[in-house]
C-alpha cells in the first residue's frame, strides 16, 4: 500500500458566513452582556459551525487511545520499560486507568486500538486490534516506519472512526517513548528547534534528559530527507501516532468536533494539518500540557488551549477534562433564554 499526499481527499472550509451570523446573533440575545461568557461564547459558535446547526448536540461521544511502542526507546529516552505500554492498555480495559476513571465519569465510550505493541493483549470489549508489527524500527537506525507501514496505519484510523457512531472524538493515546516521536515531527514539520520540543515525558531527570535530546538530534540528522508529513511520519513513528493520523483525517471529513489531549496526540494533528490545513476547524485544544514543545505544537496549530493544569499524562485523559466545557457551550446554545423569552429588558 502507497500513500500521497495527493491521494487524501480534500477538506473544504468549515466557514459559513449565514450560519456564523445566526450563531452569533442566537448567542447576544442570551440574558447576558454581549460577550459575558468568554471563551465559552467562541466555543459554542466554533461547534455550531463544525456540526453546521444553531442548535448543536453532542451525540455519542468517542475517546479513541491508540496504543504502540517505539523501537527509540531501547535508546533510553523513557524513565519507563517498555513492557508498560502492554500494561497500560490493560489497565484501559480493566478500567483502572485515568482516561478509564474519566470516560465513565463523563459518559464518553472508550474504545483502545492495538496499533502495534511489542507484547499483544488478548481480545477484550472495548480493544480492536489493528497491529501492523510489534513496535515500531529503531529510528536511529532507519525509518521508524516503511512507507506501506504508514499508509496502513493512517488507513487503519481511517476504518476505525468509520465504525464508530457519535459526532465527537476525543483523542487518546499511550506508547512508552512516543514523547520523543512527537518532539521530532514538532521539530521537522514546525521548523522548531528539537531541544526545545523536548521535554522530560515519563519524568527524565536532567542527565537523561540531555541524553534524550542528544539521540533526537542524532535521529534527525540520520532523516535529514524525511520533509514532507509523510516522509516524517514514517521516518519518527509511531504506529498510534500515525493510526490517530487517519483518525482525525476521517473525523474531519465526517464533520465530527475534534478534541485534542496533550504533545503526543496533538502530532497526530500537527501531521494532519500539514496534509490538510483546514483540520484545524474542525479541532478544540483541551489543555496545553506541562511538556515544553506542547504550547510550540499549539502555536503552530494556531489553537488555543482551554484550559492549563500542568498535566502530562496523555491517555486521553485531558481531553475528557475538558469535555464538560464543550457539554456546557452546547446547553447555553439550547437552554439559555434569551431577553426576549425570559422577559429581562436587555441593554439600552
Amino acid at each position: 500500500m502507497t500513500l500521497q499526499a495527493a491521494d487524501i481527499p480534500t477538506l473544504p472550509s468549515l466557514e459559513d458566513p449565514a450560519l456564523r451570523a445566526r450563531l452569533q446573533a442566537r448567542l447576544d440575545a442570551k440574558t447576558k452582556p454581549l460577550g459575558a461568557l468568554g471563551r465559552l461564547e467562541r466555543l459554542a459558535l466554533q461547534i455550531g459551525l463544525v456540526l453546521g446547526t444553531e442548535t448543536p448536540q453532542f451525540v455519542a461521544p468517542q475517546m479513541l487511545v491508540c496504543a504502540a511502542d517505539h523501537g527509540l526507546a531501547a535508546r533510553g529516552v523513557s524513565a519507563y520499560p517498555a513492557d508498560v505500554t502492554w500494561q497500560m492498555v490493560r489497565n484501559f480495559l480493566t478500567g483502572g486507568a485515568a482516561v478509564s476513571v474519566l470516560a465513565r465519569q463523563h459518559g464518553l465510550a472508550l474504545t483502545v486500538v492495538d496499533c502495534g505493541v511489542l507484547q499483544p493483549t488478548a481480545p477484550h470489549p472495548g480493544l480492536v486490534d489493528r497491529r501492523i508489527a510489534a513496535g515500531t524500527a529503531d529510528a536511529l537506525q532507519g525509518p521508524a516506519m516503511s512507507a506501506d507501514q504508514c499508509a496502513q496505519a493512517i488507513a487503519n484510523g481511517r476504518e476505525v472512526v468509520r465504525a464508530l457512531p457519535g459526532n465527537a472524538l476525543l483523542l487518546g493515546e499511550m506508547g512508552i517513548g512516543n514523547s520523543s516521536a512527537a518532539a521530532l515531527l514538532l521539530a521537522r514539520l514546525a521548523g522548531q528547534d528539537i531541544d526545545a520540543c523536548t521535554g522530560a515525558g515519563t519524568g527524565l531527570g536532567a542527565q537523561a534528559l540531555a541524553h534524550k535530546r542528544a539521540v533526537l538530534r542524532e535521529v534527525l540528522q540520520v532523516h535529514a530527507q524525511a520533509r514532507s508529513p509523510l516522509q516524517a511520519l514514517a521516518a519518527f513513528g509511531g504506529f498510534e501516532i500515525a493510526t490517530l493520523v487517519g483518525a482525525v483525517l476521517q473525523a474531519a471529513q465526517e464533520r465530527r468536533l475534534i478534541v485534542l489531549d496533550g504533545f503526543i496526540a496533538s502530532s497526530a494533528v500537527l501531521v494532519a494539518h500539514a496534509l490538510q490545513p483546514q483540520v484545524v476547524q474542525r479541532c478544540v485544544a483541551a489543555h496545553q500540557s506541562a511538556e515544553p514543545g506542547h504550547a510550540l505544537m499549539l502555536q503552530a496549530l494556531g489553537l488555543a488551549p482551554l484550559m492549563q493544569l500542568d498535566l502530562r499524562l496523555g491517555e486521553g485523559s485531558g481531553a475528557a477534562l475538558a469535555w464538560p466545557l464543550l457539554e456546557s457551550a452546547c446547553r447555553i446554545l439550547a437552554e439559555m433564554a434569551s431577553f426576549e423569552s425570559a422577559g429581562v429588558s436587555g441593554p439600552a
